[in-house]
């Protein structure tokens, strides 16, 4: 809604009507509206009531009619509506002279809430509500009648005829040529309109007329306001209206309506005809909101209020317009759970009743040798990304295949869903975030190029065409079949040029006649060999082309468009072993331990990755910015290489001689500074800080151990027993004896802040209080342990200075320092290679973890001569598995990586620039309190007034952000 600037000499006249009239008194607001003059008054008492003066433009009769409507509604529904307040005089609204006018006032009682036009983001289950709300209503206003109901109104989608007199008034030509194409296919459904249930409908269901309840983490619509369109039209104009409204501003506006859709037909059943008609209806309410903005723009140039959704409904008509109106009617029908394209369910009928058979399409199919390829998003056949990301690479893949297996055809079966096209070439925005056509809704079969293609069915040429655009069909051919009357199309596609010599749209092939040959990749659309062989029930206007691959949100349709041509072909696949995420959470609570999290309300079933991407078994595409495990990103080429080939010679352990480990031992401490030369080589990160702890008792003979507060070592009895954010925790019992815990050195909401000049010394002071324990205590300290940047604490950064003062007391004291680099380190940081050179600090033992294997289970502990002597008191340290030469393959490629792909000034770089724009978005939103941190190590913090922890936006955030397809998580103390 918006302020209009209002003189105070009127605003003290309305309140003096106000009081008059209906003896209510207090804060005056004015508001706009289209017709009336519109104010807010809130009492003393915090009542709040809507104030109304209609202009001469209203008649008695429509004001009557409106507060008849309401006063119906009152007891009809669950929904929050205005009720008209009688004045001092009894009346439900008071006619008066004002300002030589006769004006009409009338009180409401105000509906407390949000505009929907304010709200953000208008999520599905936002949509959903809007759609039931809508549907409430004509629950309610069912049975409901008027005299003045029956009436003209421009506004009215069954009233349009009049618009198509104004398309000149339109300043572009496109504009008017989008406008006349949606009033032509208004035109086409007057027929079938005139048999829709009709009755009395709100009519206005627009974001500033929609009211959504305060609750800001599941908001959802309660109510509406402004009943002054209320109209006897059809029923299913209430949610043509609500539609045209709800697509607006949306990427995939037709996937916004079916929510709309699918709350309204469970609140208020619709029939079929109501759908078929839908579309057509929305589309010319949004041509009634253009047309009428054009004619007001030059009536009313200065009137914002008019012209407020013209952008937004030009750019929704403009994506509407490239619609199918057949698609929007079977994507409404599937909205109501209906079968979505009727004729798919009779070309299976008429298929059943005779029996349907194919031709081979490929010649000798029943004699040859035959393999089902997976070629699905999680296949290991498939292998690596850099098997198809190339048309190279995905030949040769297939070649080798299908040679290893020793076949004369492979076959990739229909409904599968690939990560083929995963790419940003392939990239669309949907309105959660962006997504991509995944889902395979054809037959292919590899063979050699030059295989012959044979008509599936008898039946004549629909249309043919060169789909010549890298990764598209290449030369393309379509059949049009019948079968007991009801027409159905076969595709064949990545075919050869010479395919589409001689053909003509009509031409007749029968049954099993030769039509094509495969194409080589030069010219099938860069595809290794093969027929892309479908079957459509509707070609919705296509021509030579058309979608093989669909949206897996919208299945639904189109598996009833594409039919599955498999049954028809003779082709039985094997059974798919693939569970589905419902099934594998089941059997994790069923077999796993209760102590396994799980991350996201909505957990994610991950079946591949790659560099810096994780791909759910949808093959949605999301930006992995939690996982520190994949140091180089997911599946690495070069990692997985050097893995699978030193794999395929010889795994063993330590007792034997390799060079792998003494390679990997030098490259590692090549890294290091100069005293730290002696490695021991371990799975995991809680491994290695559990062996770090064995070092310092060895050489100190001591156990006491300083820790910080909420720091998180690992998994072990060893780690736990050093990790403030588990003993401290759920479940913890506390600080064991030995373990001295000092106040994490946080900045920005610790035990001292930045803007106390003294705070680091005081935090160091902590440290010299748990030394003096240990002393006072008859003991001696063992060591000191620390991430150089405290990860599970909440990405808290050390301040300068803290770790030279720590390590030199620590040193002074007799006891060890050990730097824990296992999330932080191998070039993470940006400035730096390990997280403690960015405090100019050289510890006595570093342990890397998750980092150094990129997902493979290995880590390190390298520590000085001096220590590693120490340790080496006769007790022999041997890991099965530690150093191992397929570990030590991994993490020679790991650094290779880092160095050769200059990891570490990216991450610099990268880093760098997220932080100033987080901090950009800090300066507009106050409950981001801190943004920190080092190169890709880094966060930022979400709080509360006070600096109290935003844990519920923050958790909120972290599953929005899933949503839109990148991948946060929330961690610290209060997560």
């Amino acid at each position: 809604m918006l302020v209009k600037p209002i003189q105070e000499e009127r605003i003290q006249k309305v309140r003096q009507l106000i009081s008059k009239y209906y003896g209510i008194s207090g804060e005056l607001k004015a508001l706009q509206g289209e017709v009336d003059e519109n104010y807010l008054l809130q009492t003393g008492a915090g009542e709040q009531y809507s104030f109304k003066i209609s202009s001469t433009h209203i008649s008695e009769k429509e004001v009557e009619f409106q507060n008849a409507l309401l006063n119906h509604l009152e007891d009809k529904t669950d929904l929050i509506l205005p009720k008209v307040v009688k004045s001092l005089k009894g009346n439900y609204y008071e006619k008066i002279d004002l300002d030589g006018e006769t004006k009409i006032l009338r009180l409401l009682t105000w509906v407390p809430g949000r505009l929907y036009a304010d709200v953000n983001p208008k999520s599905s289950e936002l949509l959903i509500s809007l759609g039931k709300a809508c549907g409430k209503l004509s629950t309610a206003l069912s049975g409901f009648e008027h005299p003045e109901a029956n009436r003209k109104h421009r506004w009215d989608p069954a009233q349009a005829d009049w618009v198509k007199d104004h398309f000149d008034k339109f300043s572009e030509q496109e504009q008017a040529d989008t406008a006349r194409h949606f009033y032509a296919l208004y035109e086409s459904v007057q027929p079938l309109v005139k048999n829709l249930r009709k009755g009395v409908n709100y009519n206005d269901a627009n974001d500033y007329n929609i009211i959504v309840n305060n609750d800001h983490l599941n908001p959802r619509v309660n109510g509406f306001i402004d009943f002054g369109d209320a109209i006897y039209t059809f029923r299913v104009n209430e949610l043509a209206i609500a539609l045209a409204y709800a697509m607006m501003g949306k990427h995939n506006p037709l996937e916004a309506a079916c929510h709309v859709i699918a709350g309204y037909h469970e609140a208020f059943p619709l029939e079929e005809n109501e759908v078929e008609a839908l579309f057509a209806l929305t589309c010319i309410r949004l041509v009634i909101s253009v047309t009428s903005s054009a004619i007001n723009k030059k009536q009313h140039p200065d009137n914002e209020y008019l012209l407020i959704s013209e952008k937004p409904a030009w750019d929704l008509l403009q994506k509407l317009v490239k619609v199918a109106p057949a698609f929007a009617h079977y994507r409404f029908r599937a909205a109501c759970g209906w079968i979505a394209c009727p004729n798919a369910e009779k070309i299976t009928q008429a298929a059943k009743k005779h029996n349907l058979s194919f031709a081979g399409v490929v010649d000798g199919m029943e004699d040859q040798k035959l393999h089902w390829m997976d070629i699905s998003v999680g296949s290991v056949e498939l292998g690596n990304a850099t098997n198809y990301q190339t048309t190279k690479a995905f030949c040769r893949q297939v070649d080798r295949l299908m040679e290893d297996r020793d076949v004369a055809i492979g076959i990739g079966r229909y409904n599968e869903v690939r990560p083929i096209y995963t790419t940003d070439a392939y990239l669309q925005q949907g309105n959660d975030g962006p997504r991509w056509r995944t889902v395979h809704l054809g037959v292919d079969l590899f063979a050699p190029a030059g295989t012959a293609v044979y008509a599936a069915y008898e039946g004549i040429v629909h249309s043919f065409a060169n789909n010549s655009s890298a990764r598209d069909y290449g030369p393309t051919i379509i059949l049009e079949h019948e079968l007991d009357g009801v027409k159905f199309f076969t595709l064949y596609g990545h075919l050869s040029i010479k395919s589409l010599e001689g053909l003509t749209v009509g031409k007749i092939f029968k049954k099993g006649e030769l039509l094509a040959w495969f194409g080589d990749e030069s010219e099938n659309g860069e595809w290794p060999p093969h027929l892309h062989f479908q079957m459509m029930s509707d070609m919705l206007n296509y021509e030579g082309d058309y979608p093989g691959v669909a949206y897996h949100d919208e299945l639904d349709v189109w598996t009833q468009l594409i039919l599955d041509p498999m049954p028809y072909m003779g082709l039985t696949p094997p059974d798919d072993e693939k569970s589905k995420a419902e099934d594998i959470l089941a059997q994790r609570k069923k077999k796993l331990g209760r102590s396994l999290s799980i991350s996201y309300h909505k957990p994610l079933h991950i079946v591949r990755g790659f560099r810096q991407y994780l791909y759910d078994a949808t093959a949605r595409r999301y930006l992995d910015m939690v996982n520190n495990v994949a140091h180089v990103g997911h599946e690495h080429p070069a990692v997985v290489r050097a893995g699978q080939e030193q794999m395929a010679v010889l795994n063993t352990n330590t007792r034997y001689l390799h060079e792998q480990l003494v390679y990997f031992a030098e490259e590692l401490t090549a890294t290091l500074p100069k005293g730290l030369s002696v490695c021991h080589f371990v799975n995991s990160g809680s491994e290695a800080n559990e062996l770090a702890l064995r070092m310092v008792r060895a050489n100190t003979h001591q156990k006491d151990m300083i820790v910080l507060e909420t720091g998180y070592h690992g998994n072990t009895n060893g780690c736990i027993d050093i990790s403030s954010y588990k003993f401290d925790g759920k479940g913890g019992q506390g600080a064991p004896e030995h373990t001295h815990v000092v106040p994490a050195p946080d900045l920005f909401r610790g035990l001292y802040r930045a803007d106390d000049p003294e705070a680091v010394k005081k935090y160091i002071r902590h440290v010299e209080q748990a030394l003096l324990s240990i002393t006072e205590s008859g003991r001696s300290l063992g060591g000191f342990i620390a991430e150089s940047i405290m990860s599970c604490a909440g990405q808290i950064p050390l301040p300068q200075n803290y770790l030279q003062e720590v390590y030199h007391m620590v040193r002074s004291a007799g006891g060890l320092c050990i730097a824990d680099e296992v999330q932080v380190g191998m070039g993470r940081v940006g400035e730096s290679f390990w997280g403690f050179e960015l405090h100019e600090v050289v510890p006595d033992i570093v342990t890397i973890g998750k980092p150094l294997g990129n997902g493979h289970p290995l880590a390190a502990v390298v520590t000085t001569v001096e220590v590693a002597e120490k340790f080496a008191n006769g007790m022999e340290y041997f890991n099965t598995f530690g150093g191992n030469p397929v570990s030590c393959a991994i993490g020679r490629a790991v650094l290779s990586v880092i160095k050769e792909e200059n990891l570490q000034q990216n991450s610099l770089q990268t880093g760098e620039a997220l932080i100033r724009e987080l901090r950009n978005l800090q300066s507009q939103y106050p409950v981001i309190g801190d943004v920190r941190g080092n190169g890709l190590f880094s966060g930022f913090e979400l709080v509360k007034p006070g600096l109290i922890p935003a844990t519920e936006e923050a958790a909120y955030l972290s599953n929005r952000m899933r949503d839109k397809g990148v991948l946060m998580s929330v961690d610290g103390p209060d997560n």
